[in-house]
């Protein structure tokens, strides 16, 4: 039965990846290098016969954990994957961040993140991007369909979004609109790690407990991203923890903690 369900999600995402690859004339893939990209990027794989055919971006904040930009680079050798790296130099080199202690965290995602992503569409002129959100991820998330317009400054309005029912999705926007298409929206975080464990599908080793009984359960830049106790060191591990758990998923996020609507912010102003 659990085979069948993931047979369902995977089969849905793939069809929404394919529909936007023949619709859209410059679209990329976001790639944070978390778990729900890299299954997103998977799934890319196998909608198109082990080819990615668009560029993965990542944005760079320099403030990584350094085994993620390891991991990146091992995957896009072996995978033969076309990379894009963005990344907000001018507010880097001007020290405005958070660990510089001259921005707020919320302030310091907005333009390391966001206005670094933004960056990057209006360089390369991308039309569309795929990003690996999930609606449970999130309350705001709540409110995403899987093609998801914005306006000229990728601004996203919750309010004037297109209706989605049966499968019946729109495709066809006005000229000029930039597209965001979520082939994960319908997952959860429990089936993410369970077509994880059925694909094996190579993750970062910072979700396993290291042997100190905490591990990482959802990854951003190192001064806002805390671990939790978990003595979870497989896959399997971590899918019988999280059937258990009542704690959210973002709980080791700092930003979240530090203004009630961050997330919200990020989306509606551009970023995921």
């Amino acid at each position: 039965m659990q085979h069948d369900h993931l047979d369902a999600l995977e089969s849905e995402s793939i069809f929404i990846m394919r529909e936007a690859f023949a619709k859209f004339d410059n679209m990329a893939m976001l790639w944070s290098i978390g778990k729900d990209s890299t299954a997103l990027l998977w799934l890319a794989r196998k909608a198109f016969f082990g080819h990615v055919p668009f560029p993965l971006v990542h944005i760079d904040t320099s403030y990584k954990i350094q085994s993620m930009i390891e991991y990146r680079d091992r995957l896009v050798r072996e995978w033969n994957l076309q990379l894009v790296v963005g990344m907000n130099t001018p507010v880097l080199e001007a020290g405005n961040t958070y660990p510089n202690g001259r921005a707020t965290r919320v302030e310091c995602c907005g333009m390391l993140k966001k206005d670094g992503l933004q960056q990057v569409i209006e360089h390369y002129g991308y039309t569309g991007i795929i990003v690996g959100v999930r609606r449970d991820e999130d309350p705001t998330r709540a409110k995403e369909r899987y093609f998801s317009p914005r306006n000229a400054n990728m601004e996203w309005n919750a309010s004037d979004q297109p209706p989605e029912f049966w499968n019946q999705f729109k495709t066809d926007f006005a000229p000029g609109t930039h597209i965001r298409i979520h082939p994960l929206l319908h997952w959860t975080e429990l089936n993410v790690w369970e077509y994880i464990e059925r694909e094996k599908i190579p993750v970062i080793p910072l979700y396993f407990d290291d042997g100190t009984g905490h591990r990482y359960r959802s990854l951003g830049c190192a001064p806002c991203t805390g671990s939790i106790q978990s003595t979870a060191k497989t896959v399997a591990e971590i899918v019988s923890e999280l059937k258990a758990t009542k704690v959210p998923e973002r709980a080791g996020r700092a930003q979240d903690q530090e203004s009630e609507d961050a997330f919200e912010k990020l989306r509606r102003d551009g970023y995921m």
